[in-house]
C-alpha cells in the first residue's frame, strides 16, 4: 500500500472514529444487550434523539459556527491548544444539557453514565491539553473499553469478542492518528488509559 494510501485511510479511521460517536455507540450498545432492549421503541427513540442531538449534531454545528467566524480553520485549531478552549466548552455544555434532560425525564443512571463517563474524558483531556497533546480519539476508544468491561460485570456477560474487537479499533485508531502526526506513541497510549480509567470509574 502506498504512502498516499495509508494517509488516506488514517484520515478515514479518525473521521469515522470520531471521539462524539461514542456516547452513542455505547447507547445502541446498551439497547442490544442489556434490559434496556426491553424498552419500547418510543422512549429507545426519545433518549437516542436526545444523545445524538447533544453530542454530535449541535456540538459539531456551534463549533463550526464559532470557528467560522473566528475565522479559523481545523489546522489552527490543532496548532494551537488555547484556540481549542472554546470548542471544549461548547462539547461539555451541550453534555451537561443532555444529562439533564436525560435526568428530568428519569431515565436509567445506566444511560445516563455514559455521558458522564464522556465529560469526565472531555474534562480530564482539557486539562492536560494545556501542557502535553493528549490523545482525545483513543481516550474514546479507551472509555468504550472500560464501559464494555463495566457492563460485562453489571449484566453479567462475557465480554472476549468484544473486547477483542474494540482493541482491534483501538490499535487502527491509535496508529492512524501518529501516521497522520497528530500524536505520539505516549500520547496515544496514554489517551487510552485515561479513557478506561475515566469509564471504570463512573459506571
Amino acid at each position: 500500500m502506498k504512502e498516499n494510501d495509508v494517509t488516506q485511510l488514517s484520515k478515514v479511521v479518525s473521521a469515522v472514529a470520531s471521539p462524539l460517536y461514542m456516547p452513542v455507540i455505547g447507547l445502541l450498545a446498551l439497547f442490544t444487550f442489556s434490559y434496556l432492549s426491553l424498552l419500547n421503541w418510543q422512549v429507545k427513540l426519545y433518549i437516542l434523539i436526545h444523545v445524538v442531538l447533544f453530542t454530535i449534531m449541535l456540538p459539531t454545528t456551534l463549533i463550526r459556527i464559532y470557528c467560522r467566524y473566528r475565522g479559523w480553520n481545523k489546522e489552527d485549531l490543532k496548532e494551537d491548544r488555547q484556540k481549542q478552549t472554546i470548542p471544549f466548552v461548547i462539547t461539555m455544555a451541550n453534555y451537561f444539557w443532555c444529562y439533564y434532560c436525560l435526568s428530568v425525564n428519569h431515565v436509567p443512571y445506566t444511560i445516563r453514565c455514559i455521558l458522564v463517563a464522556a465529560m469526565m474524558v472531555l474534562i480530564i483531556c482539557a486539562l492536560i491539553q494545556r501542557r502535553w497533546h493528549i490523545s482525545i480519539h483513543t481516550a474514546a476508544m479507551g472509555a468504550l473499553t472500560g464501559a464494555v468491561v463495566a457492563f460485562a460485570e453489571v449484566f453479567s456477560f462475557n465480554p472476549t469478542w468484544w473486547l477483542c474487537l474494540i482493541l482491534l479499533m483501538a490499535g487502527m485508531v491509535g496508529s492512524s492518528r501518529m501516521q497522520l502526526q497528530g500524536h505520539t506513541l505516549g500520547q496515544v497510549v496514554g489517551g487510552y488509559f485515561i479513557g478506561m480509567a475515566c469509564a471504570l470509574l463512573s459506571i
